[in-house]
């Protein structure tokens, strides 16, 4: 074979190769924008759940499209298309209402129209109380102390587990909230630590979120890393890696 066919194998091969990454660029672009997102954890609002450090998919066709389910909002317009409507105790991603640009992740637990309260640290729905069941102690290297972990049943039937580490806390004596049309009343499940819709102040609170605010439900989690800051985990320090790493969280489902 010629030097000169060597070069033509040589310079065909390169283009297929860059053709393939663009290819896989494209495709890994289209799905990211369309269908799944992800996301990384950067506080404890969602423990149990969800830990500092856990990275999940976020699907977007859950609750359809709306302008902020596009990157920086480019593509402006008003409400949803291919619309579906939240259930209750979905764990959700969404745009803070006073920015409308900061990702947060609490679960739903207003529908539009419900009534929510708080009493002594017990949820009611509608003046229906959601069943609380003492479960076990929920231990983290973190708190460094047990936290008392409860099972709530929403009148849906979704079960999920929740933290109360502080009888009497802020938001355990709450009410009157009456949630508006097009729009869901969030909660994150480690109740004492989460900034969510039980506090209303327009400059530091959560509020009622607006459905058009909906990002996506969060589905699994593909990866964990056991760090205080999500983005220090050691990249340049493989031997670390399976310290670091949780592994029993890796393609668990986010319920």
């Amino acid at each position: 074979m010629s030097l000169q066919t060597n070069a033509k194998v040589v310079d065909s091969g390169w283009r297929e190769t860059i053709k393939i990454v663009v290819h896989a660029l494209i495709l890994a672009m289209i799905v990211r924008i369309f269908f799944y997102q992800p996301f990384n954890i950067p506080s404890g609002s969602m423990k149990s759940t969800l830990l500092v450090g856990d990275y999940l998919f976020v699907s977007k066709l859950s609750y359809g499209y709306s302008r902020y389910s596009f990157p920086w909002g480019i593509i402006p317009f008003k409400g949803r298309i291919f619309a579906s409507e939240p259930k209750r105790g979905d764990v959700a991603v969404f745009k803070l209402p006073r920015d409308n640009s900061t990702d947060y992740i609490k679960r739903v637990i207003g529908l539009p129209g419900d009534e929510i309260a708080v009493r002594d640290g017990v949820l009611y729905i509608n003046g229906q109380a959601v069943p609380k069941v003492r479960k076990d102690d929920f231990v983290s290297p973190e708190e460094g102390r047990p936290i008392p972990r409860f099972e709530e049943t929403l009148p849906n039937g979704v079960k999920y587990l929740v933290l109360d580490s502080v009888q009497g806390g802020t938001f355990d004596n709450v009410s009157g909230y009456r949630v508006p049309p097009g729009h869901y009343f969030m909660m994150g499940d480690n109740r004492d630590n989460s900034t969510d819709s039980r506090e209303q102040s327009p400059r530091y609170g959560v509020g009622y979120v607006p459905y058009e605010n909906l990002v996506g439900r969060a589905e699994v989690i593909f990866f964990s890393a056991a760090v205080d800051d999500p983005s220090a985990f050691r990249l340049t320090r493989p031997w670390t890696w399976p310290f670091d790493i949780r592994w029993g969280r890796i393609f668990s489902l986010v319920r």
